[in-house]
């Protein structure tokens, strides 16, 4: 097996109180896996990784000096923001192609993948949270960086970003106020997908301990450059940094389990 590192931290002032998270920054296999059987471009679609998220953070964690969690291998292998339990943990089809080694798939190699990058991220993802914790002595807000396809089954979408929530709006409240202000956005609430997932990263990070938290999508098409990279790291910076000085986006609400 490789030294393939499933999780990359961009470290940060953790006193700030905020943790941004990339489940599906990079398109990376370990060398084992080669490229599943897949031919062509499949692993610059959008299939294997969200366009342009990892530049994205890394301006945002450059700009804001706050930690990071990325994913570093493809979702084509595992995805991320999955329950183990969700039946599109791994892959068989999708968007039309079929990834050969992922079907079938033994029960064998399921735990493995689970095992050796799964779990190891969502470790990471648990770890930078307590610290940011305990260094900052509050709840951290949360916020959770996609991005996603400018067409989907032909149909155009027409929003430049949205934001996605589930059973907590006090971040959401306040993205949606400062995208929505730039009359150039167009800006979705739960567009282009619903944020409530049980077992996903944010449901199982923030949702069941009751931390402040919202995932923001971005349209591909205006991040697949660095000038729209640039130009999106610029624009989230203020925005996340007015969202997490509220007060309210520092307290355990809901479950209030332990971030320990």
């Amino acid at each position: 097996m490789s030294g393939f590192q499933p999780f990359e931290i961009i470290p940060g002032d953790a006193s700030h109180g905020l943790v941004i998270l990339a489940d599906h920054a990079m398109n990376r296999l370990p060398s084992e896996y080669g490229d599943l059987g897949l031919s062509g471009d499949a692993f610059s679609r959008h299939i294997a990784y969200d366009i342009g998220i990892e530049g994205v953070t890394r301006g945002l964690c450059a700009r804001l000096g706050v930690p990071a969690v990325m994913a570093c291998f493809s979702r084509l292998l595992i995805d991320p923001n999955r329950g183990e339990d969700d039946p599109t943990l791994i892959m068989k089809l999708s968007d039309g192609m079929v990834i050969p080694a992922n079907h079938p798939l033994s029960a064998k190699e399921r735990a493995r993948r689970l095992s050796l990058y799964h779990r190891p991220y969502h470790e990471a993802v648990s770890a930078v949270i307590s610290n940011t914790a305990r260094t900052s002595g509050k709840a951290p807000l949360v916020i959770s960086m996609h991005s996603f396809t400018p067409v989907w089954k032909g149909a155009a979408r027409p929003w430049h970003a949205g934001v996605l929530w589930d059973a907590d709006p006090r971040a959401l409240r306040v993205l949606m106020d400062l995208l929505s202000a730039d009359p150039a956005l167009v800006v979705g609430e739960n567009e282009p997908y619903e944020g409530a997932l049980i077992g996903d990263t944010m449901h199982q990070h923030c949702t069941t301990k009751g931390l402040a938290h919202a995932l923001i999508e971005i349209r591909q098409d205006l991040i697949s450059d660095q000038a729209g990279i640039n130009a999106w790291v610029e624009r989230l910076a203020p925005i996340l940094t007015s969202t997490n000085s509220r007060p309210e986006m520092h307290e355990i609400r809901h479950h209030g389990s332990s971030l320990d």
